[in-house]
């Protein structure tokens, strides 16, 4: 797992109770990529958590940006966000 992985993991589970997480660093697919050559990465997170319970899709990614604030432009370049409440069926990917 790389250090940012474990650090937009960290700063997740700082804002949210998590009960699930999976983040996933998909730069290599972006390889010559404009963004990628800063050395900025991008990645996928699936998140579920009670605070998105009753929270519009927009609303939800608000929330995560906000979290990874820090990390973003130097170290995140590209966020997919996938940000479900517990009771939403649809499976973490």
């Amino acid at each position: 797992m790389s250090d940012r992985v474990t650090r937009i993991e960290e700063l997740l589970r700082a804002h949210f109770v998590v009960t699930e997480l999976i983040v996933l660093d998909d730069s290599a697919a972006h390889a010559g990529h404009a963004g990628n050559q800063g050395g900025a990465g991008h990645f996928r997170v699936s998140i579920r958590s009670e605070a998105f319970t009753g929270q519009r899709v927009l609303a939800r990614h608000r929330m995560v940006y906000k979290a990874l604030e820090s990390l973003i432009p130097k170290d995140i370049h590209a966020l997919s966000i996938e940000a479900l409440s517990p009771d939403e069926s649809v499976s973490l990917v």
